[in-house]
């Protein structure tokens, strides 16, 4: 069985409340409950985290490392910003994929530049809560087939 992290970034924890048009309404809890279901059916256990804190989601990568097999990151506002958070997705080897409810490249320019994209193993992104859904689908798959991250 293999053991995936699911590591929600800066104002998820606002999902289904900040911005519905832009975000959609699912509430943060629903989400997990679906990726929990899904994670089941494809012979998955999975841990989720959520965190407004750049520290706390670097940390978390940090101790994966050894404990689980791979990692679902949304890092929110972070993606645009965080060098160290882009240093510890390497720094961990683990396969990634990088999550975003949003399209960013149909959003603010400043949104369309990812210092994650580049280091993950995949990025999906513009499908609402389904993102996830699909990240997780995606991310399993690659695990079972044993390819290279």
């Amino acid at each position: 069985m293999h053991r995936i992290l699911v590591l929600h970034g800066p104002n998820l924890n606002a999902l289904g409340s900040r911005e519905p048009s832009v975000y959609g309404t699912i509430r943060l809890d629903e989400l997990d409950r679906r990726l929990h279901g899904l994670a089941k059916g494809l012979g998955c256990a999975l841990e989720t985290l959520q965190t407004n804190h750049e520290g706390v989601l670097i940390d978390s990568l940090h101790a994966a490392v050894g404990r689980v097999d791979g990692v679902l990151l949304n890092p929110g506002g972070l993606t645009h910003t965080s060098v160290a958070l882009r240093d510890a997705v390497l720094a961990t080897r683990l396969p990634v994929v990088e999550v975003h409810v949003t399209n960013p490249q149909s959003r603010e320019p400043f949104r369309r530049v990812s210092y994650v994209s580049d280091v993950a193993l995949g990025v999906i992104q513009g499908f609402g809560a389904e993102s996830y859904l699909l990240a997780l689908r995606g991310l399993a798959e690659h695990l079972r087939s044993g390819a290279q991250a």
